[in-house]
């Protein structure tokens, strides 16, 4: 019921997505059963037997307040979600909702993992190389200590290598320049601190105009940094279009192309995506989600953190 289209939209990607599901995959809606179930008969979809719809009959609207939320709407499609992850119901959970009270429940359901300081949004910025970097943090934290940050650069290293299969990621710093000195106090000091841990492969600073470039398979950041450039990037894609450009390598900037961002250091697989999500990218989110779940990411995660 999340999003500025939900649910049409999400059904809609719910759908393309089934048709193209290994065997060993179902998915489950969360929503509101009256308003959901004519949808999937409208589609006149033959794959039933692929998606399974449990009733949630509240909805936490976008400007909610998302702890206030979620204590009152327990019955909602994001508080019923996070029960199912708890319970082990389904491997991970999915949203284009309230990224507040995704972020929330998360931390309050299945809860951080042990020896993670603060969990963290992952983004996925394509390289002109091949493939993408994940990203991290996006938004999640707007104010990091050097610890803090140092840690994202291991997660993000454990998350690249077991979810998208690279033997030895290269991690970054995003910084104002490529100098060790370089930066504010609490960058100059993430940077020893990634320096000195023997199980990254760290490659210093990164700057702004390499952000594209390949250099960094893991590129650490604060949320408000992190999430500043994240969407400058994602823009590329809608200004290129406005102005009748085509371009392989641009398309890749579009927030559909992956489709959602997961939660990393919590107990499980949660993906947020866009509030504006289209069915392509609901799709496209449900297909991360299941490499994310196929990894064992998170309980890579937590054994390195123990």
């Amino acid at each position: 019921m999340g999003g500025d289209f939900a649910p049409d939209a999400i059904v809609e990607g719910v759908i393309m997505a089934a048709a193209e599901l290994p065997q060993n995959v179902s998915i489950v809606l969360i929503g509101r059963q009256s308003v959901v179930e004519p949808l999937l008969q409208k589609q006149e979809t033959t794959l039933s037997g692929r998606i399974e719809l449990v009733d949630a009959s509240e909805v936490i609207d976008m400007g909610e307040h998302p702890t206030k939320a979620l204590s009152q709407k327990p019955n909602s499609s994001i508080g019923v979600g996070f029960k199912l992850l708890k319970e082990g119901s389904v491997d991970a959970f999915c949203s284009a909702g309230n990224t507040g009270a995704m972020h929330v429940g998360a931390l309050f359901s299945i809860k951080s993992i042990d020896g993670v300081l603060r969990p963290c949004i992952a983004g996925f910025v394509p390289q002109v190389t091949g493939g993408h970097a994940v990203m991290l943090d996006i938004g999640a934290n707007a104010d990091c200590k050097p610890e803090m940050l140092a840690q994202f650069g291991e997660i993000g290293s454990i998350y690249a290598q077991y979810t998208f299969g690279i033997g030895k990621p290269r991690v970054a710093l995003m910084n104002i320049g490529s100098e060790e000195q370089k930066g504010s106090l609490v960058v100059q000091a993430a940077h020893q601190l990634l320096k000195e841990n023997p199980r990254i492969d760290f490659i210093g600073n990164m700057e702004g105009n390499e952000f594209f470039a390949g250099k960094a398979d893991v590129i650490v950041a604060d949320g408000f940094t992190g999430n500043t450039m994240f969407k400058l990037g994602e823009s590329f894609y809608e200004t290129a279009r406005k102005r009748n450009i085509s371009d392989e390598f641009l398309d890749k900037t579009n927030y559909e192309s992956v489709g959602g961002s997961p939660i990393l250091g919590v107990n499980g697989n949660v993906i947020i995506a866009h509030g504006i999500s289209s069915p392509l990218a609901i799709k496209n989110m449900i297909g991360l989600a299941i490499r994310q779940v196929e990894s064992n990411a998170y309980v890579k995660i937590a054994q390195a953190m123990r």
